[in-house]
């Protein structure tokens, strides 16, 4: 495993970090009879961040994680989330805060945890979260309940323009730095080079597009980024190389991320994930891999309140129709 400094938190993380959505159902039922199995040969792989949120599986995630995380707990860097607890329930207030902050520690059997993050801010008022929002996680800061504190969202730049405007310890970005997509290397990565904060890539699979398996039905990416994946996979496959392995070497090799998380199901793609820090992909299949992606590159969708998705705060955002 190879391991990078967390911004200026004086942490060290592992490269790939362990995506829990899984664990809260959200790609695909999978028994909790193998959490402990999961979590257990992540480590042994030497995986040391764990990343999760109430919002997967509705408080499930974190609470197969806890349960699973119990004895491991001291050797881990363990992130949640909060602002975000469904589908279309959002509660970015300072009172909200403190009390499912309470609700999340007691799921995840810990009094504090290392990273407290603002889940998918494009869903919330700006000015909240950088009034009220961050101020509360910063207040649960001092009193302990978190070592630091982030943001997590969609839009690149939307998360470099709080990141300016309140001090935070890391930045999330999803489903922008992968075969697919490069935006957020161009906009988050002279930020964090800027303020310290630690980078976080997410979604190196495309929330599951590059994976090769089912895609699920709540999937919003529009019909041209779906034949892209396709094709890509297509092309690994016939080269007898792991589409997943491919997609998750392509986002080690950018080392001003400190962490790429992967979402993990099974010990089927825990190795996958592994492979990838071995991987030696051929030349001419990542040229051809490049050709057909790209008419689907940096190809974004709809996500978030509507002013959170002005030009502003995408470089040249190409809005599809989702067919």
């Amino acid at each position: 495993m190879q391991y990078r400094a967390l911004g200026k938190t004086g942490l060290s993380v592992s490269a790939i970090g362990f995506g829990a959505s899984t664990l809260g159902n959200v790609f695909a039922e999978i028994p909790p009879s193998g959490d402990a199995t999961l979590v257990g040969k992540a480590i042994d792989a030497g995986i040391n961040f764990f990343d999760v949120a109430p919002y997967y599986g509705l408080g499930l995630a974190e609470e197969r994680l806890g349960i699973a995380l119990r004895p491991y707990r001291k050797d881990v860097v363990l992130a949640t989330k909060c602002g975000r607890y469904g589908a279309d329930r959002f509660d970015f207030s300072a009172k909200g805060i403190f009390t499912l902050v309470e609700e999340s520690l007691r799921r995840l059997r810990t009094d504090a945890v290392d990273l407290l993050q603002v889940h998918d801010v494009e869903f919330g008022d700006i000015n909240q979260i950088i009034q009220e929002t961050l101020p509360a996680l910063a207040e649960l800061k001092r009193q302990g309940k978190t070592r630091f504190i982030g943001i997590t969202g969609y839009w690149p730049n939307l998360l470099a323009k709080i990141a300016r405007e309140h001090s935070v310890d890391t930045v999330l970005n999803y489903c922008h730095s992968n075969l697919l997509a490069n935006d957020m290397d161009q906009v988050l990565m002279p930020a964090a080079q800027a303020s310290g904060f630690g980078l976080i890539n997410a979604s190196p699979l495309h929330m599951g597009l590059l994976g090769g398996g089912p895609i699920p039905d709540w999937h919003p990416a529009p019909n041209a980024v779906r034949k892209a994946s396709s094709a890509v996979i297509d092309l690994c496959r016939f080269r007898q190389v792991e589409p997943a392995s491919l997609a998750i070497w392509n986002c080690l090799q950018n080392t001003a991320v400190a962490t790429t998380l992967v979402g993990l199901a099974n010990v089927s793609q825990l190795d996958s994930a592994y492979e990838a820090l071995t991987l030696k992909p051929n030349e001419e299949l990542l040229s051809e891999i490049s050709k057909v992606i790209a008419p689907a590159h940096n190809l974004s969708w709809p996500q978030g309140r509507p002013e959170n998705q002005d030009r502003s705060f995408a470089i040249e955002p190409k809005f599809a129709e989702i067919y």
